[in-house]
């Protein structure tokens, strides 16, 4: 099934061009783009690849993707290209959150920026998450604790890399280590790096080159499969208040040298 004809006429829309003008831009016809909306001719490869090359968007995504239900001109530059990062909507204009499972979570490396992997995944609908793309994460071990293993983490994409707060959380998706969640220093401006923190100390804190990042989404909300015990969280009251120690306790040692 092809997109293409509803496409080129949203993609003429999102730029404000009436058909002549759209045409003018392109080098086609008015009557080829007229035929090419209402589906009586199917774009040659070579207007296809002109059109890529006008928009930056992929000829497969063009063809295989409705461009429409992004509700907006949301996309990421992946190189040169703009790929198609729709923010869905249902039938009631309300967004939907995708949500990866977690036996799928190690494939998410290789399907990520596949608009059929994505598509595929199950949703959900949040309706009280502030504006932006989100994506549900599924949490896994105790690096993060009180954030119990199972558990989800909503997430905002992140698209300009000077948003990265340091103290702040992240679910990144990078080349060696895959999908984490870890609280993050912003040492771009200083080594190009990001330091990602664990709150259990348990776990090692280690840096990842910002090149090796190639996907950023910022802790909106959590979601508890499991309940906790009165157990869990005394413990967890008790790390962290040993791991706000060992912060001051840091703090006084610089102060003193």
């Amino acid at each position: 099934m092809s997109f293409i004809q509803n496409n080129i006429q949203f993609i003429r829309n999102q730029k404000g061009l009436s058909q002549a003008q759209f045409a003018e831009v392109l080098d086609w016809s008015k009557s080829q783009v007229g035929a090419y909306e209402e589906g009586r001719s199917f774009p040659s490869i070579e207007k296809l690849v002109q059109l890529s090359d006008y928009v930056k968007i992929p000829i497969d995504i063009l063809v295989r993707n409705d461009l429409r239900k992004s509700g907006t001109t949301s996309f990421i530059e992946v190189g040169n290209q703009r790929v198609l990062f729709p923010i869905l909507v249902d039938p009631d204009n309300e967004n939907l959150i995708e949500v990866v499972p977690v036996k799928a979570s190690a494939g998410y490396l290789s399907g990520y920026d596949d608009p059929e992997y994505i598509e595929q995944l199950q949703k959900i609908k949040l309706p009280f998450l502030p504006t932006g793309k989100h994506r549900a994460f599924p949490v896994k071990k105790d690096s993060m604790l009180p954030m119990k293993d199972g558990s989800f983490v909503i997430g905002r994409f992140i698209e300009d890399r000077k948003e990265i707060k340091t103290g702040k959380t992240y679910v990144l998706l990078t080349l060696n280590d895959g999908m984490v969640y870890k609280r993050v220093m912003n040492n771009i401006d200083f080594n190009n790096s990001l330091l990602l923190i664990s709150d259990n100390k348990m776990y090692h804190d280690y840096s990842v080159s910002i090149d090796e990042v190639l996907e950023l989404w910022e802790f909106t909300c959590s979601i508890n499969t499991q309940e906790y015990s009165e157990e869990e969280l005394k413990l967890s009251s008790i790390m962290t208040m040993f791991n706000e120690l060992g912060v001051e306790l840091k703090a006084l040692e610089k102060a003193i040298k």
